[in-house]
């Protein structure tokens, strides 16, 4: 298991359209992928699942990835955060 903590930094949070390219891109992976915020956690591959964190702007999560393909998996999600657009 890897992961990581991670600040939101997009105006709108994990909502909506971040929300769902998220999940698309969690999709691609095998690893099970999940997200902690405030002591819940998400399963990172279920749009209702990550939408029920409300992770707005300024936001700490922590992203866990579990499996053969964990180490990619948390880099690109990552990455991914990082250029999120509104």
């Amino acid at each position: 298991m890897v992961e990581s903590n991670f600040v939101i930094k997009n105006e709108t949070g994990l909502h909506a359209r971040p929300a769902s390219v998220f999940v698309q891109k969690c999709a691609k992976f095998k690893s099970v992928i999940k997200l902690k915020k405030d002591g819940k956690e998400a399963n990172a591959k279920s749009i209702i699942s990550v939408l029920s964190l409300g992770a707005s702007k300024g936001s700490e999560i922590t992203i866990s990835c579990t499996g053969d393909d964990e180490q990619e998996a948390l880099a690109a999600l990552i990455e991914l955060l990082d250029n999120l657009e509104e």
